[in-house]
């Protein structure tokens, strides 16, 4: 069983910067691929980003690609999105999510992931 708590939303300006964390409990976090999402009001979760265990892969989505960074301290069973040139676009409750399969064969769909943590807010002021 894998218990994941994020932490580090708020509120920011547009052009700030925010860094996501993601703390799983479980020593086989350090092989699961883990994945953001976000959900803002009246929509579709939305995937955000991904981080195999081996290699690692990583995965943007398109509207995130070079503002947003994952990564990930195996040490730590953390996992970062560090968030750069914030939009109030951006403005959403943030997911992590943990996916038992360390390959991530569908890394943006929700139901790859098996594990979800309670969300985080982050809101971006115009």
């Amino acid at each position: 069983q894998v218990q994941l708590v994020e932490s580090g939303g708020g509120l920011v300006q547009t052009g700030g910067s925010l860094r996501l964390s993601c703390a799983a409990s479980g020593r086989a976090f350090r092989s699961y691929g883990m994945g953001w999402f976000r959900q803002a009001p009246g929509k579709e979760r939305e995937f955000v980003a991904a981080i195999t265990w081996s290699g690692p892969r990583i995965y943007y989505g398109d509207s995130v690609r070079s503002r947003f960074t994952i990564s990930r301290d195996s040490a730590k069973n953390t996992v970062y999105l560090q968030m750069n040139s914030l939009k109030p676009e951006d403005t959403a409750v943030y997911y992590c999510a943990a996916d038992r399969g360390q390959y991530l064969a569908h890394y943006d769909r929700p139901g790859e992931y098996d594990y979800w943590g309670q969300g985080t807010q982050v809101t971006v002021s115009s």
